[in-house]
């Protein structure tokens, strides 16, 4: 499969566009709002081609499918413009700034008959199918969960996740994992309470903890831009528990753990930290060759979406929201 790249964001340079150089496919394209931007960048890769607009990018007939990285409010728009190329598309989480755009992305692309993935790498990694075969076959009567994903963004005031208008905020940001984490491995929750602090008075939030309601369960998320670096998820049931310990959504090193105790019965299995965004690649441009959906699809962004917009809502309101 050929890639073209809509923009020269760091997420792209940094872990998509070298998992593609790694995987069987290959990036033909990349595109910037800056001519020559996009030309260093595409001779730093090898990359044959480079546009100064976005709009050129998608009028490539070597193209086949366009990764989009661009900053949360512009996913959909662009998105849909690849569609209307007749080019699928592989989209940074998350798919779009509310629930209700990202219904509407959803038909777009399938009324072009184009295949559409979010990029929530982390679900491609063995650990987190590992675990979600644990919780779902071995762990009985879960009663609690807590998944959070902090990191300090300090020191880089105009950062893009600092900007409303660009749908920023450590919710959109990292805590949409922790989200994702959750329903994951509990499901749907029937309602959420939370809370939100804007601690640069910047507009976002910096910092978010919510709880989700299930019949006879809860589950803790939290999210930040001013504590240190945490990623990590826990589950609690009668007969045991399951835990990533550290680096739930981004391994780093050699090896990462995955911890749980069945029955009186503790384990920790050890995964290579592995390949997930090569992963997440080599499962997108399968499922376009073979028509079928990918497992981070549409309708799942769309979920994970309602859960972000009640949070938010159960915010402003300070009141719970239920998840009908």
């Amino acid at each position: 499969m050929r890639f073209g790249v809509i923009s020269t964001a760091n997420i792209g340079l940094k872990a998509v566009v070298p998992a593609i150089e790694r995987s069987e496919h290959e990036v033909a394209a990349i595109a910037s709002r800056d001519a020559e931007r996009a030309r260093a960048v595409a001779d730093e890769h090898g990359i044959d081609r480079a546009y100064g607009s976005y709009e050129a990018l998608l009028s490539d007939d070597d193209v086949d499918a366009v990764y989009n990285p661009l900053p949360n409010a512009m996913h959909a728009e662009w998105t849909k413009a690849a569609a209307d190329a007749g080019l699928h598309v592989l989209c940074e989480k998350p798919l779009a700034v509310d629930a209700a755009e990202a219904r509407d992305v959803v038909a777009y692309c399938e009324d072009a008959g184009v295949t559409l993935m979010e990029a929530f790498m982390y679900r491609y990694h063995p650990r987190t199918r590992r675990a979600r075969e644990i919780v779902t076959k071995e762990l009985d009567d879960v009663r609690g969960a807590y998944a959070t994903f902090q990191f300090p963004l300090r020191g880089r005031p105009e950062d893009i996740r600092l900007d409303p208008d660009l749908a920023g905020g450590s919710l959109m940001d990292v805590g949409c994992y922790a989200v994702n984490v959750t329903r994951t491995l509990l499901g749907e929750p029937d309602a959420v309470s939370a809370r939100t602090v804007d601690s640069r008075d910047c507009g976002v939030d910096t910092h978010v903890a919510a709880q989700l309601a299930y019949d006879g369960a809860t589950a803790q998320v939290s999210a930040s831009f001013d504590t240190q670096d945490v990623q990590r998820y826990r589950v609690e049931a009668e007969n045991g528990w399951l835990e990533a310990p550290a680096d739930a959504f981004n391994p780093r090193g050699d090896e990462v753990d995955l911890r749980y105790a069945v029955d009186g019965r503790e384990v920790v299995e050890t995964f290579d930290a592995g390949d997930q965004y090569r992963l997440q690649v080599e499962h997108f441009a399968e499922c376009v060759e073979r028509g079928e959906t990918p497992e981070t699809d549409g309708a799942e962004a769309v979920a994970n979406m309602r859960v972000v917009d009640a949070i938010y809502e159960s915010t402003e309101s300070g009141e719970r929201v239920r998840l009908d």
